[in-house]
């Protein structure tokens, strides 16, 4: 697992698979926010089957599925109230992670200072530089 931890709130993490959600349950994540759509690769595990060993693990599970390369205002703000509700740590993932360190950062947009969450995002080894106009303004 290459876990990258973005805060003490969150961290983001390339495609689980079954058999690490019981160390990500001993890591102390209690919430996992799966980013990927079914079937976007032939071998990452169904939503169904992840969420199962999430519930097995005693972790809170959300399949909130974004588009590689298609983040909506829509996503930013679901991904946002996910986090807002969600018993902590959080550990969402995605093919790579760079979607979930994306949608994070956005969901700072507006209420944030965008050298830190930057810099947050740098220190877990995502270049959301890109972002930062976005993250001054807002939606």
């Amino acid at each position: 697992m290459d876990i990258r931890k973005i805060n003490d709130a969150i961290s983001v993490a390339p495609q689980l698979m079954i058999d690490e959600l019981p160390e990500v349950a001993k890591l102390g994540f209690r919430t996992v926010i799966n980013n990927r759509p079914d079937g976007e690769s032939f071998d990452q595990p169904a939503a169904s089957a992840v969420a199962a060993a999430a519930q097995a693990a005693g972790i809170t599970y959300h399949h909130q599925p974004v588009t590689s390369g298609g983040l909506t205002v829509d996503d930013v703000l679901q991904f946002r109230d996910l986090l807002a509700n969600a018993d902590g740590p959080v550990l969402a993932f995605c093919r790579s992670g760079t979607r979930c360190a994306n949608l994070w950062a956005l969901a700072q947009a507006g209420h944030c200072n965008p050298d830190e969450v930057i810099s947050a995002a740098a220190n877990a080894g995502y270049d959301v530089r890109g972002l930062r106009q976005i993250l001054q303004s807002g939606f």
